[in-house]
């Protein structure tokens, strides 16, 4: 039977570890005859042992990196942050796309721009890691101003939105979902909206939030309302001159 995504991705024993538990099995084995044989011909491994550990802290120096990179490489293999065919990024670095390999030794990222990106295995030990592809919804937040002059028509706005989403199919009404009057703005009166679609496809996604961003205009504009822009009032006041401020001094005196 073919096994799903999900029950590969925490199970232990998989395609891509065996090579890993092989290795390991193979070294304990090598490990016990080494020792067997030592012991049936009497032979004293205390030189021997301090010998491998001085040429194991040399080659533990010179292979630094190399062995930083194999136990990132053994803890993605173990914990699981991510699998081939995620979508990865990390807030740390500039590091974003689909995750096209997992080796020893490296990750091969392919970024949205189809550009290969070769991640030393060490660097995910020390970075944190998103991975988008493991959402349950997709989130639409999103801050709408109407004008001063529809103030009135405010509150019904916002309950005939919030309305709109709870019925729209696409919404997950499950999740939280608000519709709330926010502030005051310099040219209008902003409300939000603040809900979650039951899609996780980032095209599909978008296209939901088309669809809600149109029937929220439907619903201002159900109620004579307007999205508001940015405008300025210039007052205008008219100012006497000099000779209509003598004419007014002539007439009040006379």
């Amino acid at each position: 039977a073919v096994m799903s995504r999900d029950t590969m991705r925490f199970a232990i024993f998989q395609p891509r570890t065996r090579p890993l538990f092989e290795m390991g099995i193979k070294m304990v084995l090598l490990g016990f005859l080494i020792w067997f044989f030592m012991a049936l011909w009497n032979i004293d491994g205390t030189a021997w042992l301090a010998s491998a550990g001085v040429i194991g802290i040399a080659v533990g120096f010179a292979a630094k990196d190399l062995l930083a990179n194999f136990f990132g490489g053994l803890m993605i293999y173990l914990d699981k942050p991510f699998m081939i065919g995620d979508w990865i990024r990390s807030p740390d670095q500039d590091v974003e796309g689909t995750v096209e390999h997992i080796g020893w030794r490296q990750t091969r990222i392919r970024t949205f721009d189809k550009r290969p990106l070769y991640v030393p295995n060490a660097t995910f030990t020390q970075i944190s890691v998103e991975n988008p592809s493991r959402m349950q919804n997709r989130r639409i937040k999103e801050t709408i101003g109407v004008r001063y002059a529809d103030a009135a028509a405010l509150a019904d706005i916002t309950r005939d939105v919030e309305k709109m989403l709870k019925a729209h199919e696409d919404i997950d009404s499950s999740q939280t979902l608000m519709v709330y009057f926010d502030k005051f703005a310099a040219s209008s009166l902003d409300f939000f909206i603040y809900c979650f679609t039951k899609t996780t496809d980032w095209q599909t996604f978008h296209a939901v939030k088309q669809d809600v961003l149109f029937k929220v205009l439907e619903v201002i504009e159900a109620h004579d309302a307007e999205v508001a822009f940015p405008t300025r009032t210039i007052e205008m006041q008219q100012l006497s001159g000099p000779g209509e401020e003598n004419t007014n001094n002539a007439a009040a005196s006379s």
